[in-house]
């Protein structure tokens, strides 16, 4: 019996790898669409798709390397949940709102991916991506996708090489003895004479229709695709998520615009660099608050020659007198704005010859939104209403007045340091022959 099953499964193997070839051969164009799953109903992290990692949706990691690979047809979220499908229109996917039978807490993964192939007939190859996968790259995309569509495997996944020793478990009570599973104890490899092992990590699995189908994900001529370690983040429970926030701002993927071009900063005086109260005494007199590690931040970036604009609107002006003693205070210019925003921050840049990708902004409401969709670098302080956070590119830890604008500071001078290092990188690679 088992040799029957076996001789059945290598006929469709054989059936399925003739099709493949046939398309292969033909070029026939075939339709491939990146589906990451979100499912509201996280029990370990309570939305964690849509928590804020290192001032962008979990989700915004991933979705932001599929769209940006250009290697898809479609980009879709498949999931349940109101917030995640707004969150994910925002960031570019199509949204496929799965049915209650597949979102369940005893649901699978392949049971929601064979829901979206039955409703998306259209669609060829299904590339699942993880949502907990904030170090995807494109290029890892990129390449793990021509393994399918110019090598003519039918599943490729992701892994990493792992350095572990492993040991057999042993419940708890029991007189029997543990046993290693992958070393010889009395001859224990030294790490640089061991391959290693690799492992799953999670990030992607792509599989033909007619695998999934077949009720696989992982089948045929299958393929792993290596990823280095640096790049293999996995978040599961909170204390992953500090882990994977310094991971991230280290080696994500921050998008096609190269940061280290940011030569101007303008920012909001109210809601941002303060906390948007006037106080005014007997007198009259107006007074807001400054947090010196704000002004900080405001010097950290000037010495790294990025120009500060502090800017108020016309909606919630700045006197004369204020704006002196903050410009005195802080060394930026402090310039008054009416109320379209968007038009006099162009002129600016016209004046000094910027482009948007060359200016980062933080801002606080509806009037910024324009300009924080439209800069290089945009960031919003915590406490910002939704419609400013839904358009920014960070949101800060910090809310206003209270640290935000050294926090996006230092958001920029790492991005500067990271561009800078790979620059070096791509320099020392093209002058090794």
């Amino acid at each position: 019996m088992a040799a029957a099953r076996k001789r059945t499964r290598s006929g469709i193997e054989d059936v399925r790898d003739r099709k493949a070839k046939v398309i292969k051969d033909s070029g026939e164009k075939r339709h491939i669409a990146a589906l990451i799953l979100a499912r509201g109903g996280s029990k370990g992290i309570p939305l964690k798709n849509i928590k804020m990692l290192a001032g962008v949706p979990l989700i915004g990691w991933v979705l932001r390397a599929a769209v940006d690979s250009k290697q898809f047809d479609s980009v879709w979220v498949s999931t349940d949940h109101d917030d995640i499908e707004k969150v994910a229109t925002a960031w570019g996917a199509q949204v496929h709102r799965r049915s209650p039978e597949v979102s369940k807490d005893s649901s699978s993964s392949l049971d929601t991916i064979q829901e979206f192939a039955r409703l998306n007939p259209e669609v060829d190859v299904i590339c699942h991506i993880q949502a907990t996968s904030p170090c995807l790259h494109p290029f890892h995309l990129k390449e793990a996708l021509e393994m399918i569509t110019k090598q003519g495997f039918t599943s490729v996944f992701s892994v990493v090489r792992r350095h572990h020793f492993r040991w057999q478990e042993v419940k708890k009570g029991g007189s029997v003895a543990t046993q290693p599973l992958n070393l010889d104890p009395s001859n224990r490899p030294r790490r640089q004479d061991w391959d290693g092992e690799l492992c799953e990590n999670g990030s992607f699995y792509f599989s033909t229709r007619a695998l999934i189908e077949e009720g696989v994900l992982q089948g045929g001529k299958w393929a792993y695709y290596e990823m280095l370690p640096e790049y293999s983040v996995d978040i599961d429970v909170d204390i992953d998520w500090p882990v994977a926030e310094q991971r991230v701002l280290r080696f994500g993927y921050f998008g096609l615009d190269k940061p280290e071009v940011v030569r101007l900063l303008l920012c909001n005086v109210s809601g941002c660099l303060t906390d948007g109260r006037v106080l005014i005494s007997v007198s009259g007199e107006e007074m807001v608050s400054v947090n010196t590690r704000d002004t900080m931040g405001i010097r950290m970036l000037q010495r790294e020659g990025v120009e500060v604009i502090l800017i108020s609107s016309g909606e919630d002006p700045v006197t004369k007198a204020l704006a002196d003693n903050l410009s005195q205070r802080t060394g930026c210019e402090v310039r008054q704005l009416g109320k379209d925003i968007q038009g006099e921050v162009k002129a600016m840049m016209d004046d000094k010859d910027l482009d948007w990708k060359e200016v980062a902004y933080m801002g606080n409401d509806a009037p910024d939104v324009d300009c924080l969709n439209l800069a290089g670098l945009s960031a919003v302080p915590r406490d910002a209403p939704v419609v400013a956070i839904n358009a920014a590119k960070y949101s800060c830890h910090s809310a206003a007045g209270l640290g935000a604008v050294r926090e996006f500071s230092e958001h920029i001078l790492l991005l500067k340091k990271k561009a800078k290092s790979q620059m070096e990188q791509d320099r020392i690679h093209r002058n090794t022959f």
